[in-house]
């Protein structure tokens, strides 16, 4: 829809709502319709002023693109988000304008989500303004900020700015429509469990309690928000590993197993740490030897899942028995097709699952991965590393890399003859994939002929960009929790904290993949039934009623906004550390700072985006730098869904489309029909100051640290 077109219908939508409610001021619901047209008055404003803000993005936000094709940067999400938010009022407008006057109108309850969205939409209009200082203050074409200073001055506004509208009534307002059933069982199991999370309670009594307490989160949208904000805000890591644990219990996983593609093979293996041998890619006469994980602790086993959907030769060995490990009561293997056993499947596919390096397992990931295994019919080998806090950089890049090369010397008993190898993952996984690649570069073994990463994170830093903005209103990846995992990773997080973090245990959980359609598909029908006991939203001088003056420090940082207009601020202020360590700049964790010669040693990558998501320009920019370098790259960018959509596959048809996309990007790797020689290394002359800068690189990233290049 034009812009243009959009604002003149939503000016010309306020001018018929607010003479059709001053037509009704003499009825017995004076002050609700006084507040209803104070609401549009304000949305005439903010209105106006986006509106200058839209066409300003617009008319540059093409040349962030990564091409003509493929439309997507963050300034462009931002403004598909402003799009979405004044759609919904001018069609909420237009109901209230044709319906204000019957019998059965609900004044407060249309007052009530008119003034949401009002804030929303002041609140979107402060993110306008700072993305609009990050478009002057960038270099062209850089959508993240090279400014520390900028960086800092967005943290703070972060922590000031009121938040809870994005979680009340407007909850994913900005996503599909059938996903926001999902996204509002997913916010009221949080909030419920997060207000008997320090009671003395066992974790299962607090899970309990929990949904006795979830109730007043359903009718009262308002009260929901402003307990969600506080827990992202105030709450710490020990709070999330907990509740994401709690999803990964025998009863849920049992169930998701019901509903997902049953495979032949499913089995949990316990690899030992022990050094591995295999041919130097540029000269298969000659051997490299492979160390096992050695990070923090020493020397210890790799754990992994094998999955697949037919029993290939080799995966009912006693060899690879012998590394199985029990997983609860269910069958792993298929005892019945011992007698119809498959040929070695050509391809393999090797998988690191995604959960910010803190969280998840393979377990979390078995829906689409059996789904997976069954359309690609190729056996896929997941990778269970270990999770931070415990286990900082590098000691998942360790095990990751090592399970690699495991499987190219193991792979005949993966069901494989491994002669096409791809390396798929999401989010973290996707970060784990590409610098598992360098890393084999690096040490001179056999590269993937592929990779598929899915809204991969490859700048592990606090730097600003557009599409980080929208921290601001995501319900699966505010801020706090993403500054949260990356201080996780890098090594930030105190050692007094990880004491009662290891009696969790070693597997954390699923927050999203393991709930059920049929649970959101009841919780909507209970809000819609419910929604008109919600009270109307009391709004002080200030703004909502849980939104507070700001303080001096705000008024400080609050030059990025013109004269005449103030965000909305938050009555629950909280203090986020920006995570600040030359690990973060560490190629190896954060892959878009990579040098030129680590990146030119990647296969093909295949990059899959969502267009709402804030990690968006990690893809875009990271796809733009191997562009620029000759490599092969290919980005999608998928529009409407959130950050995680493949643990959401199963939950709408949108998520579902967007899973069989990252197949498709699969499938060209193994059916590539001239892949590249993937096998041969580049030349390592040692006179090549280039590469001897990578080789100390590689060395001290073993370590856990950065060095400057000289």
């Amino acid at each position: 829809m034009d812009h243009r077109l959009m604002f003149s219908t939503l000016e010309a939508v306020c001018v018929e709502v607010i003479s059709a409610l001053s037509g009704q001021l003499s009825t017995s619901y004076n002050d609700a319709t006084n507040q209803l047209l104070a609401v549009m008055s304000r949305i005439q404003e903010h209105g106006r002023a986006v509106e200058a803000l839209v066409a300003g993005f617009a008319a540059v936000y093409h040349i962030y693109d990564f091409d003509t094709e493929t439309p997507g940067n963050g300034y462009r999400t931002l403004v598909k988000v402003v799009h979405s938010c004044v759609l919904y009022i001018i069609h909420k407008g237009r109901y209230i304008a044709s319906n204000c006057g019957g019998v059965f109108f609900r004044v407060d309850h249309n007052a009530s989500e008119m003034e949401a969205y009002c804030t929303a939409l002041c609140q979107i209009r402060a993110l306008l303004y700072l993305a609009q200082r990050l478009l002057n203050d960038n270099e062209h074409g850089q959508l993240y900020s090279q400014e520390g200073e900028l960086s800092e001055r967005f943290v703070k506004e972060y922590t000031s700015m009121h938040k809870a509208c994005f979680y009340g009534r407007c909850l994913g307002f900005q996503f599909s429509p059938s996903l926001r059933p999902f996204l509002q069982t997913v916010v009221i199991s949080m909030v419920s469990f997060g207000e008997n999370y320090n009671k003395q309670q066992s974790r299962l009594g607090r899970a309990a309690l929990s949904i006795f307490t979830s109730g007043k989160y359903v009718v009262d949208p308002e009260l929901r928000g402003t307990e969600f904000e506080r827990i992202t805000q105030n709450l710490d890591m020990q709070f999330w590993k907990t509740f994401w644990n709690i999803t990964e219990t025998e009863l849920i996983s049992g169930l998701a197993s019901i509903t997902s593609n049953q495979v032949q093979v499913n089995l949990t293996l316990s690899v030992p740490g022990e050094s591995l041998s295999l041919p130097l890619a540029s000269d298969p006469s000659l051997t490299v030897t492979v160390s096992p994980p050695v990070a923090h602790w020493g020397p210890g086993p790799v754990n992994m899942r094998l999955i697949s959907h037919t029993l290939r030769e080799g995966q009912d060995s006693a060899e690879l028995l012998a590394l199985s490990r029990s997983e609860g009561p269910q069958r792993s293997l298929s005892m019945g097709f011992r007698n119809q056993r498959s040929s070695p499947s050509p391809w393999l596919l090797i998988h690191f699952h995604g959960g910010g390096f803190v969280a998840q397992t393979s377990r979390s990931h078995e829906s689409y991965l059996k789904t997976w295994s069954r359309d690609l019919n190729v056996p896929i080998l997941s990778v269970d590393y270990s999770l931070a806090p415990e286990a900082p950089f590098p000691r998942a890049l360790e095990e990751c890399f090592y399970a690699y090369c495991w499987a190219l010397k193991n792979c005949h008993l993966l069901g494989s003859t491994a002669e096409r190898v791809c390396l798929a993952g999401d989010s973290a996984g996707g970060n784990l994939c590409l610098t598992v690649s360098m890393k084999a570069m690096s040490h001179g073994v056999r590269t993937p002929d592929g990779i598929m990463a899915a809204y991969p994170a490859t700048l592990l830093t606090t730097d600003a960009s557009p599409s980080r903005l929208l921290t601001l209103i995501d319900p699966l990846l505010p801020l706090s929790v993403l500054y949260k995992c990356i201080s996780a990773y890098t090594g930030k997080i105190p050692i007094q904290h990880l004491d009662t973090l290891s009696a969790l245990g070693r597997d954390t959980a699923v927050l999203l993949g393991d709930i059920t359609q049929g649970a959101s598909n009841w919780l909507q029908s209970l809000l819609n039934n419910t929604s008109a006991l919600s009270p109307p939203a009391t709004r002080s001088a200030n703004g909502p009623q849980n939104a507070a003056p700001h303080s001096d420090d705000t008024l400080q940082c609050s030059k990025e906004f013109p004269e005449g207009f103030e965000p909305l601020r938050s009555g629950c202020l909280a203090e986020i550390r920006t995570p600040c360590t030359p690990i973060m700049k560490n190629p190896f964790v954060s892959p878009l700072l990579a040098p030129d010669i680590l990146l030119k040693g990647l296969p093909p990558v295949h990059l899959v985006a969502s267009a709402l998501d804030a990690l968006l320009d990690d893809s875009v920019m990271f796809a733009k730098k191997l562009r620029s370098i000759g490599q092969p790259v290919t980005l999608t960018v998928i529009e409407d869904l959130p950050h995680g959509f493949l643990s959401l596959s199963q939950v709408s048809r949108e998520t579902q489309e967007a899973s069989d996309i990252c197949v498709g990007r699969i499938r060209e790797v193994f059916e590539q029909e001239s892949p590249p020689d993937t096998h041969r290394q580049p030349n390592l002359n040692h006179k090549n100051n280039s590469m001897l800068h990578t080789l100390k690189l590689f060395n001290t990233a073993s370590s856990g640290y950065c060095v400057n290049l000289e």
